[in-house]
């Protein structure tokens, strides 16, 4: 696996404002879809930040930068996280994969072709974000992990509801409205599992 030879310092030097003391970089490193990167950045910078800024990782956006759209959603250990509201240097010796990550080798993966199947998306801001959040939600069902809906409307394994997951996707907003294109797109990875479960 390919690693930087050297830190890579974040860009440009943050404002002086009077009584404001900035902290000094530190040198931490970094391991994003499978590759090590040695970074030099102030404490303060968030995940998303450091992806977009100074890794040129941009395809995970910033949207609200307050973690109220899901734009910025990437997985950490396989769960999915909002990169801007977490600090960067805290996600060492961590697994992060962003949406450039879920390729393997030159084939997308099945997410991905089906948002692009079940034209899943519009402006395609957030979309980058929804395929995250989805792979994270196909591995949740996997592994029995139940919602609130779950508990209110228990259903076997095999018939996960729509209701179902758009609450697994609540956290992620499409200002499109391409919902039930997305819902579809989940539906059709779900549906593919099982037909080659069946096998």
């Amino acid at each position: 696996m390919a690693s930087s030879p050297e830190p890579v310092e974040h860009g440009g030097t943050p404002p002086q404002l009077p009584g404001f003391q900035t902290a000094p970089p530190k040198p931490f490193s970094l391991r994003i879809n499978g590759e090590t990167h040695s970074l030099l950045l102030e404490p303060r910078v968030t995940l998303l930040d450091a992806l977009r800024e100074t890794l040129q990782l941009t395809g995970t956006k910033k949207g609200c930068d307050r973690g109220q759209c899901g734009a910025c959603t990437v997985l950490v250990d396989g769960q999915r996280i909002n990169a801007c509201l977490t600090l960067a240097i805290m996600h060492e010796d961590r697994e992060i994969t962003t949406v450039e990550g879920l390729e393997n080798g030159q084939q997308s993966h099945p997410v991905q072709q089906a948002f692009i199947g079940c034209d899943a998306f519009q402006c395609g801001y957030c979309t980058p974000g929804q395929i995250c959040s989805a792979v994270a939600l196909l591995d949740e069902l996997e592994a029995g992990h139940a919602s609130s809906i779950t508990v209110r409307d228990p259903r076997p394994e095999t018939a996960v509801s729509d209701a179902d997951l758009r609450e697994r996707m609540s956290g992620n907003i499409c200002r499109c409205g391409a919902y039930p294109n997305i819902i579809a797109a989940i539906r059709t990875v779900i549906d593919g599992a099982s037909r080659e479960g069946s096998r």
